[in-house]
């Protein structure tokens, strides 16, 4: 089951990139970027970094409240579709409100090799990552490109909580494909405290309630030293 949707996940960010929006809002019952967003009030500074960009829903929104979004991702084809999306944004908003960094930054690169100068960013913010983001190589990377007290914000995952007839089938496939055990903050906990604190990172587990889901958000919080 794993292998199988490592390989779909593949071909959706990749391949079939242009459809990632329809499959996110249709497995997550039209919540996707609600939860997306939910990691906004986590963001400090003014100089925010977000690996793994996807189509671009949190660079516009990092856009719109007047800081400075710089995007990585792996994946050619959501490059381009991000670029597009934050393109029409921009051409539309611009006149209209003061956006005062109205430029994108987006670039292709790897977590494990941040293409960036030391003390960067006040925060790494990263949404739905795969394994990549618990990579030894990851942290260490956003520990140099951090400020000190610099935040890494990881939204891991989310559950569905309603009781209607679709939120529980698809509550339920989420269990069953493991993309949301029923113990997903007490696996965070135990997965992510012993490489973030050996990373220089203080770790803590936010729970959100969002229409009806539970989103689950790792704040890590580099040491002032």
């Amino acid at each position: 089951m794993k292998a199988l949707l490592r390989f779909f996940f593949r071909l959706l960010y990749h391949q079939f990139a242009f459809t990632y929006d329809l499959v996110a809002a249709t497995v997550s019952l039209g919540r996707w970027k609600d939860w997306v967003r939910s990691v906004l009030p986590f963001v400090q500074g003014t100089h925010i970094l977000e690996i793994g960009h996807g189509p671009g829903h949190l660079q516009r929104a990092l856009l719109e409240r007047n800081l400075l979004a710089v995007g990585l991702d792996e994946s050619t084809q959501m490059g381009r579709l991000a670029r597009h999306n934050l393109t029409r944004f921009l051409r539309s908003k611009t006149d209209q409100r003061n956006i005062a960094y109205a430029q994108i930054n987006l670039t292709r690169g790897t977590s494990q090799f941040l293409p960036f100068s030391a003390e960067s960013f006040d925060t790494i913010v990263s949404t739905f990552p795969s394994e990549y983001i618990f990579d030894p190589r990851t942290l260490a990377e956003a520990q140099r490109v951090l400020v000190p007290n610099g935040r890494l914000i990881i939204l891991p995952g989310a559950t569905i909580l309603g009781r209607g007839v679709l939120d529980r089938a698809m509550a339920l496939l989420f269990r069953v494909t493991g993309e949301t055990p029923p113990n997903l903050a007490e696996i965070l906990e135990e997965r992510s405290r012993k490489p973030m604190t050996s990373a220089g990172f203080a770790v803590h587990v936010h729970e959100v309630t969002i229409k009806s889901s539970l989103v689950f958000i790792l704040v890590a919080t580099k040491s002032s030293r």
